[in-house]
């Protein structure tokens, strides 16, 4: 394999060695962005003596995977069928019976399992699936709300869970989730699906072979035009619930698909963390200029008061002086990107252009297309079951590989890819941005909710294929696959 020719000492060995890193930081230059005013800080709780570090906690190891599902409607049913084909789904919780019972034929029907329990009898009926003594993770996909009591209630009835995007919007949510993580012993994972698709995973692969050199930057987002039909026109239920954050915050409503990939490749929490961040807004118009144009007058949306910038763009520093540029713009006409971007000393990644690598001879200034010719690169997941990834699709294909690798780390006692101090960092953007567009664009600090174990070496979604006998494999037929042979 090609790998990078700088063998000199990296930037953070340099400043570390020579005690400068610390100075820096302190004086607030150390690479651009202004210091972080104390009076923007979160703070940071203590550990008390029931609280312990969830770094390097692995589960603990399951014949199977037993799952119950809350919230099954625009994105949990369809990812039901995505968790019956790895694990037995015994119970399914939403607020309308009707979807509840539809997530229940479609897992008999492409599973073959025993039709699932149902907890349909209002909004903290979820409460009585968490009781079973037949779970033993939860999956959480209901608006975003409900993310924050869903995921502790799991917690505290024994279970581990896993959420879709955010695990929580609120620093002092956030906080509550890492703790009682830390309390229970059980893990709160974020069920980041961008990370696990086929061009990130394989970018990250080639960034720890060095083929990027040393990283200097990233960029990441979510640029999708959600008007029609998920902010005004039902694709969601509650119809406006997504859309009334956009009247709560001014802020980076959804910065974790840009985030996961590029912390992924830099370490994020695993000998780098985020420092400070700085986010700009600009005009709120495009709600009101859509339901102006396009909602009858009668439509509830008329009563709401936009405040949240159409373009969030956040600049995130990080310790050892990389820094990350996460942008959100969902309300405005806009083909889908996530603008996501990997740069190094040796070359760089655009989702959108191509690859550059100097390491790999590109040297006349011309993008390579990052296409089936780079396939010898792939994450070993991708080349173990991409075609039953792309059997039971979800973008591409991402969403049913996140899921399948959830299962599979439950299975052999491994520790999580995405722990709950990744999602707890990623999901931290969201007030984070507010507060610092609150305070004129002012740097905010970034919590360490490692509080400390940040600078530990520990696996994550770069991790070498598991050589146990017990890996999972899933059948192309669609049914729940035997264990089989590594």
């Amino acid at each position: 394999m090609p790998s990078s020719t700088n063998s000199g000492p990296s930037r953070r060995t340099v400043l570390r060695s020579s005690g400068l890193l610390g100075a820096a930081a302190g004086l607030g230059f150390a690479s651009g962005l202004p210091a972080a005013a104390d009076e923007l800080s979160s703070p940071e709780p203590a550990r008390t003596g029931r609280e312990g570090t969830m770094t390097n906690v692995p589960f603990e190891g399951f014949d199977e995977v037993r799952v119950g599902l809350v919230g099954v409607g625009n994105r949990g049913l369809g990812q039901a069928r995505r968790w019956a084909a790895v694990s037995t789904v015994t119970a399914i919780a939403d607020i309308r019976r009707g979807q509840a019972e539809q997530a229940a034929d479609r897992i008999v029907q492409e599973s073959g399992q025993t039709r699932p329990a149902i907890y349909a009898n209002g909004e903290e009926d979820y409460l009585n699936l968490l009781k079973r003594d037949d779970i033993d993770l939860v999956y959480v996909a209901t608006p975003w709300e409900w993310h924050h009591p869903m995921a502790k209630a799991a917690m505290e009835h024994g279970k581990h869970v896993v959420v879709e995007l955010p695990i929580a919007p609120y620093l002092n949510e956030i906080w509550d989730l890492v703790r009682t993580s830390e309390r229970t012993r059980k893990h709160c994972m974020l069920l980041e699906n961008v990370c696990y698709f086929r061009p990130e995973l394989r970018a990250l692969m080639m960034s720890k072979q060095g083929l990027f050199g040393d990283l200097l930057h990233g960029s990441g987002g979510y640029v999708h035009d959600l008007r029609d039909p998920y902010m005004f026109h039902g694709a969601y239920y509650p119809e406006g619930w997504r859309r009334l954050w956009h009247t709560r915050m001014n802020a980076s409503h959804y910065p974790m698909h840009g985030l996961g990939p590029i912390s992924a490749a830099m370490d994020i929490n695993r000998g780098d963390r985020f420092d400070r961040l700085v986010s700009i807004a600009s005009p709120a118009m495009g709600l009101a200029l859509y339901r102006e144009e396009n909602m009858p007058p009668d439509h509830p949306s008329w009563g709401e008061k936009y405040i949240s910038g159409d373009r969030n763009t956040c600049f995130i520093q990080t310790v050892n002086g990389r820094f990350i540029r996460v942008e959100h713009e969902v309300t405005t006409p806009h083909p889908y990107t996530r603008r996501t971007t990997l740069v190094g000393t040796r070359g760089v990644w655009d989702e959108n252009l191509g690859i550059y690598l100097e390491t790999l001879g590109h040297n006349n200034h011309s993008w390579r297309s990052f296409g089936s010719e780079f396939a010898e690169y792939d994450h070993w997941l991708w080349k173990d079951i991409g075609d039953s990834a792309e059997e039971y699709g979800g973008h591409g294909g991402g969403d049913f590989i996140s899921i399948f690798r959830t299962i599979q780390l439950m299975r052999l006692g491994l520790t999580p890819d995405i722990d709950v101090y990744d999602s707890a960092a990623w999901c931290a953007v969201i007030e984070l941005s507010e507060k610092s567009l609150t305070a004129g664009s002012r740097a905010v600090k970034v919590p360490d909710f490692t509080r400390g174990h940040w600078e530990e070496e520990r696996q994550g979604l770069s991790r070498d294929r598991p050589e146990s006998s017990e890996q999972v494999k899933v059948a192309a037929t669609g049914r729940r696959g035997a264990r089989a042979g590594g």
